[in-house]
């Protein structure tokens, strides 16, 4: 996994935790063609484009696209060309011109984009090249008027777009410091810096794409037995990077969902130290918001067991 357990902190706070990326970071992972990214996300604009691709009404997202677009062909040229005035995925096999889609990789591929709008057909492309799943924000405004997200975590896209970064960390509990370093925030990751910051849970679902519409809710077994009893429960990460497009006072937001199981992704045992501590420490609001309520004590039990092994 990309994940950082140097994130981790106790006590647990929910807060923005940015920090600055070093120079030659990479930002953005090739999807191989057998992967569970990719396959879920073929599914997801087979099956629902209309919830992964948003652009909020008057919203131009062409320079923040190109920019991406920019920086995946310097940072992953094995994975992403140039093609006429479109791009080629290379690794897939496929590449989109304008309204034309051209390639002779995995049929499934070449049939998802067909059957998108042809304005979409570019975005589409990117997002099934990469792992990660994308996002424009307004430092102006603090608004995400942009999204491509085809594997949300238990949030649905569609009722995200154009909201300030505020409201749309609304629902998140204890959320005081996000909230009011939202604007902050937007203007910080719109400058040249680039940023990154780490997020994890742990959840009884494998799945990547938790849409709460379209996937039934993640339910925890009972008893409850983590770990090598029960490889479903799993230890889910984002790393959320910012690639800054500060000529229009925007950024491209980067997600990468990974999802490994509990006892394979902590392997060591000062990183179960470390989501136990964290976990300990929780307020009731966030054990609530994150559903661990009443699985909390079985999972500091095993955590705790894992530290001592």
């Amino acid at each position: 996994m990309a994940f950082d357990f140097a994130s981790v902190q106790s006590p647990f706070r929910m807060q923005p935790g940015l920090r600055r990326l070093s120079p030659g970071a990479q930002q953005l992972t090739p999807a191989d063609p057998n992967s569970p990214h990719l396959r879920e996300k073929l599914q997801a604009l087979r099956e629902a484009a209309h919830t992964v691709l948003h652009c909020a009404p008057g919203f131009d997202p062409r320079p923040a696209l190109q920019a991406l677009i920019d920086h995946a062909v310097a940072e992953r040229p094995e994975a992403l060309g140039r093609v006429g005035a479109g791009i080629e995925a290379r690794h897939l096999g496929w590449a989109v011109d304008g309204d034309q889609v051209m390639g002779s990789g995995p049929v499934e591929v070449g049939n998802c984009l067909r059957q998108l709008d042809p304005h979409w057909r570019t975005t589409a492309l990117l997002c099934l090249a990469f792992e990660e799943d994308f996002a424009m924000v307004q430092s102006t405004t603090t608004r995400i008027p942009w999204l491509a997200v085809a594997l949300p975590s238990q949030w649905a896209p569609e009722e995200k777009i154009g909201l300030p970064f505020a409201e749309l960390h609304g629902p998140v509990a204890d959320n005081d410091r996000l909230v009011a370093a939202s604007a902050h925030l937007t203007q910080l990751v719109a400058a040249p810096q680039r940023w990154e910051r780490f997020v994890w849970t742990i959840t009884p679902d494998a799945r990547l794409r938790l849409h709460p519409a379209r996937e039934a809710p993640p339910e925890w077994p009972e008893p409850l037995a983590p770990g090598d009893a029960n490889p479903e429960i799993t230890f889910r990460t984002e790393r959320q990077t910012f690639i800054p497009v500060p000529e229009h006072g925007q950024a491209v937001f980067t997600i990468h969902v990974q999802c490994a199981p509990l006892a394979e992704a902590l392997a060591r045992r000062e990183d179960a130290q470390a989501v136990h501590d964290a976990l300990a420490t929780m307020s009731p609001a966030v054990l609530a918001y994150r559903g661990f309520t009443a699985v909390r004590e079985p999972l500091l039990a095993w955590l705790a067991a894992r530290c001592a092994a």
